[in-house]
Protein backbone atom coordinates (compact mmCIF):
# COMPACT_ATOMS: atom_id res chain seq x y z
CA UNK A 1 0.00 0.00 0.00
CA UNK A 2 2.84 2.36 0.88
CA UNK A 3 4.48 1.98 -2.54
CA UNK A 4 1.20 2.63 -4.36
CA UNK A 5 0.44 5.59 -2.11
CA UNK A 6 3.94 6.98 -2.64
CA UNK A 7 3.57 6.74 -6.41
CA UNK A 8 0.16 8.43 -6.26
CA UNK A 9 1.54 11.25 -4.10
CA UNK A 10 4.56 11.70 -6.35
CA UNK A 11 2.52 11.84 -9.57
CA UNK A 12 -0.11 14.14 -8.06
CA UNK A 13 2.38 16.68 -6.74
CA UNK A 14 4.58 16.50 -9.83
CA UNK A 15 1.78 17.27 -12.27
CA UNK A 16 0.31 19.97 -10.02
CA UNK A 17 3.57 21.82 -9.39
CA UNK A 18 4.72 21.15 -12.99
CA UNK A 19 8.44 21.99 -12.67
CA UNK A 20 8.89 22.49 -16.43
CA UNK A 21 6.00 24.95 -16.43
CA UNK A 22 7.97 27.16 -14.05
CA UNK A 23 10.69 27.78 -16.63
CA UNK A 24 9.06 30.59 -18.69
CA UNK A 25 8.04 32.58 -15.61
CA UNK A 26 11.46 32.24 -14.00
CA UNK A 27 13.27 33.24 -17.19
CA UNK A 28 10.98 36.25 -17.61
CA UNK A 29 11.34 37.40 -14.00
CA UNK A 30 14.94 36.51 -13.18
CA UNK A 31 16.61 35.79 -16.53
CA UNK A 32 18.41 39.13 -16.63
CA UNK A 33 20.02 38.76 -13.21
CA UNK A 34 23.49 37.35 -12.47
CA UNK A 35 23.72 33.54 -12.10
CA UNK A 36 24.50 33.80 -8.39
CA UNK A 37 21.38 35.90 -7.81
CA UNK A 38 19.27 33.47 -9.85
CA UNK A 39 20.57 30.60 -7.74
CA UNK A 40 19.69 32.45 -4.54
CA UNK A 41 16.19 33.29 -5.79
CA UNK A 42 15.55 29.68 -6.84
CA UNK A 43 16.77 28.33 -3.51
CA UNK A 44 14.69 30.75 -1.44
CA UNK A 45 11.58 30.17 -3.56
CA UNK A 46 11.76 26.40 -3.18
CA UNK A 47 12.46 26.56 0.57
CA UNK A 48 9.59 28.98 1.18
CA UNK A 49 7.22 26.92 -0.95
CA UNK A 50 8.30 23.82 0.97
CA UNK A 51 7.54 25.52 4.26
CA UNK A 52 4.09 26.54 3.06
CA UNK A 53 3.29 23.02 1.80
CA UNK A 54 4.56 21.47 5.04
CA UNK A 55 2.42 23.84 7.10
CA UNK A 56 -0.69 22.90 5.13
CA UNK A 57 0.08 19.20 5.45
CA UNK A 58 0.52 19.46 9.24
CA UNK A 59 -2.21 21.96 10.11
CA UNK A 60 -4.69 20.92 7.42
CA UNK A 61 -6.15 17.93 9.26
CA UNK A 62 -6.86 19.70 12.58
CA UNK A 63 -8.17 22.71 10.69
CA UNK A 64 -10.66 20.57 8.79
CA UNK A 65 -11.82 18.96 12.04
CA UNK A 66 -12.27 22.36 13.67
CA UNK A 67 -14.31 23.63 10.72
CA UNK A 68 -16.35 20.43 10.53
CA UNK A 69 -15.26 19.67 6.96
CA UNK A 70 -15.20 15.99 6.05
CA UNK A 71 -12.39 14.35 4.10
CA UNK A 72 -14.89 13.43 1.40
CA UNK A 73 -15.92 17.06 0.95
CA UNK A 74 -12.26 18.09 0.78
CA UNK A 75 -11.55 15.45 -1.86
CA UNK A 76 -14.44 16.65 -4.01
CA UNK A 77 -13.44 20.31 -3.65
CA UNK A 78 -9.82 19.49 -4.34
CA UNK A 79 -10.77 17.40 -7.36
CA UNK A 80 -12.86 20.20 -8.83
CA UNK A 81 -10.06 22.71 -8.28
CA UNK A 82 -7.46 20.39 -9.81
CA UNK A 83 -9.71 19.69 -12.78
CA UNK A 84 -10.01 23.42 -13.43
CA UNK A 85 -6.21 23.70 -13.41
CA UNK A 86 -5.94 20.62 -15.64
CA UNK A 87 -8.22 22.16 -18.27
CA UNK A 88 -5.99 25.22 -18.43
CA UNK A 89 -2.92 23.00 -18.70
CA UNK A 90 -4.38 20.91 -21.54
CA UNK A 91 -5.13 24.04 -23.53
CA UNK A 92 -1.75 25.54 -22.58
CA UNK A 93 -3.47 28.47 -20.92
CA UNK A 94 -2.00 28.18 -17.44
CA UNK A 95 -2.04 31.65 -15.89
CA UNK A 96 -1.01 31.54 -12.27
CA UNK A 97 -0.69 35.27 -11.90
CA UNK A 98 -2.49 38.25 -13.29
CA UNK A 99 -0.71 40.80 -15.54
CA UNK A 100 -0.82 43.26 -12.66
CA UNK A 101 0.85 40.72 -10.36
CA UNK A 102 3.52 39.99 -12.96
CA UNK A 103 4.29 43.70 -13.37
CA UNK A 104 4.49 44.12 -9.61
CA UNK A 105 6.81 41.12 -9.35
CA UNK A 106 9.19 42.49 -11.99
CA UNK A 107 9.39 45.77 -10.12
CA UNK A 108 10.43 44.08 -6.90
CA UNK A 109 13.97 43.14 -6.00
CA UNK A 110 13.00 39.88 -4.29
CA UNK A 111 10.70 37.70 -6.39
CA UNK A 112 11.38 34.48 -4.48
CA UNK A 113 8.30 34.81 -2.24
CA UNK A 114 5.92 36.30 -4.78
CA UNK A 115 5.22 35.11 -7.37
CA UNK A 116 7.69 32.18 -7.42
CA UNK A 117 7.04 30.46 -4.08
CA UNK A 118 3.41 31.59 -4.00
CA UNK A 119 1.51 30.97 -6.21
CA UNK A 120 3.77 29.47 -8.91
CA UNK A 121 5.12 26.59 -6.80
CA UNK A 122 2.85 26.39 -3.77
CA UNK A 123 -0.33 27.29 -5.62
CA UNK A 124 -3.94 26.39 -4.80
CA UNK A 125 -3.67 23.01 -6.52
CA UNK A 126 -0.52 22.03 -4.63
CA UNK A 127 -2.00 23.15 -1.31
CA UNK A 128 -5.24 21.24 -1.94
CA UNK A 129 -3.24 18.17 -2.94
CA UNK A 130 -1.19 18.30 0.28
CA UNK A 131 -4.38 18.52 2.33
CA UNK A 132 -6.03 15.62 0.50
CA UNK A 133 -2.94 13.41 0.55
CA UNK A 134 -2.37 14.20 4.21
CA UNK A 135 -5.94 13.19 5.02
CA UNK A 136 -5.52 9.97 3.03
CA UNK A 137 -2.61 9.02 5.28
CA UNK A 138 -5.29 8.28 7.94
CA UNK A 139 -3.02 9.30 10.78
CA UNK A 140 -0.34 6.80 9.81
CA UNK A 141 3.05 8.45 10.49
CA UNK A 142 4.74 6.34 7.80
CA UNK A 143 2.18 7.30 5.15
CA UNK A 144 2.35 10.95 6.19
CA UNK A 145 6.13 10.78 5.96
CA UNK A 146 5.76 9.41 2.44
CA UNK A 147 3.68 12.48 1.47
CA UNK A 148 6.34 14.82 2.83
CA UNK A 149 9.12 12.83 1.12
CA UNK A 150 7.35 12.95 -2.25
CA UNK A 151 6.73 16.69 -1.85
CA UNK A 152 10.42 17.19 -1.06
CA UNK A 153 11.40 15.14 -4.12
CA UNK A 154 9.23 17.25 -6.42
CA UNK A 155 10.59 20.45 -4.90
CA UNK A 156 14.14 19.24 -5.55
CA UNK A 157 13.21 18.64 -9.19
CA UNK A 158 11.63 22.11 -9.33
CA UNK A 159 14.84 23.62 -7.95
CA UNK A 160 16.93 21.82 -10.58
CA UNK A 161 14.60 23.06 -13.32
CA UNK A 162 14.83 26.62 -12.03
CA UNK A 163 18.62 26.46 -11.89
CA UNK A 164 18.74 25.13 -15.46
CA UNK A 165 15.89 27.29 -16.68
CA UNK A 166 17.88 29.27 -19.23
CA UNK A 167 19.30 26.13 -20.86
CA UNK A 168 16.00 24.25 -20.71
CA UNK A 169 14.12 27.20 -22.20
CA UNK A 170 16.46 27.17 -25.19
CA UNK A 171 16.19 23.37 -25.46
CA UNK A 172 12.44 22.93 -25.06
CA UNK A 173 11.28 26.25 -26.46
CA UNK A 174 7.69 27.30 -25.83
CA UNK A 175 6.26 24.52 -28.00
CA UNK A 176 8.06 21.82 -26.04
CA UNK A 177 6.93 23.30 -22.73
CA UNK A 178 3.34 23.44 -24.01
CA UNK A 179 3.45 19.78 -25.07
CA UNK A 180 4.78 18.71 -21.67
CA UNK A 181 2.19 20.83 -19.89
CA UNK A 182 -0.66 19.35 -21.94
CA UNK A 183 0.40 15.78 -21.24
CA UNK A 184 0.65 16.46 -17.51
CA UNK A 185 -2.67 18.31 -17.66
CA UNK A 186 -4.41 15.24 -19.07
CA UNK A 187 -2.96 13.12 -16.29
CA UNK A 188 -3.98 15.70 -13.70
CA UNK A 189 -7.55 15.69 -15.07
CA UNK A 190 -7.75 11.93 -14.52
CA UNK A 191 -6.44 12.31 -10.97
CA UNK A 192 -8.97 15.08 -10.33
CA UNK A 193 -11.85 12.86 -11.43
CA UNK A 194 -10.53 10.11 -9.17
CA UNK A 195 -10.45 12.56 -6.25
CA UNK A 196 -14.11 13.45 -6.84
CA UNK A 197 -15.08 9.78 -7.15
CA UNK A 198 -13.28 8.90 -3.91
CA UNK A 199 -14.92 11.85 -2.17
CA UNK A 200 -18.40 10.79 -3.28
CA UNK A 201 -17.69 7.27 -2.05
CA UNK A 202 -16.61 8.61 1.35
CA UNK A 203 -19.85 10.56 1.57
CA UNK A 204 -21.85 7.43 0.84
CA UNK A 205 -22.70 8.36 -2.73
CA UNK A 206 -21.95 6.09 -5.65
CA UNK A 207 -21.93 6.60 -9.40
CA UNK A 208 -23.48 3.71 -11.31
CA UNK A 209 -23.10 3.49 -15.04
CA UNK A 210 -25.48 1.03 -16.65
CA UNK A 211 -27.22 0.34 -19.94
CA UNK A 212 -29.85 2.81 -21.13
Amino acid sequence: MTADFALKALITLFVVIDPAGLIPAFVALAGGRPPAVQASIARRAVLIAGGVLLSFAVVGGPLLSYLGISVGALQIAGGILLFRIAVDMVFAQVRRETPEEAAEARAKEDISVFPLAIPLIAGPGALASMLVLGSEAHGDPAAFGVVLAMAAAVLVVAYVFLRLSARLARLLRQTGINVETRVLGLLLAALAVQYVTDGLTRLGLTITVGPG
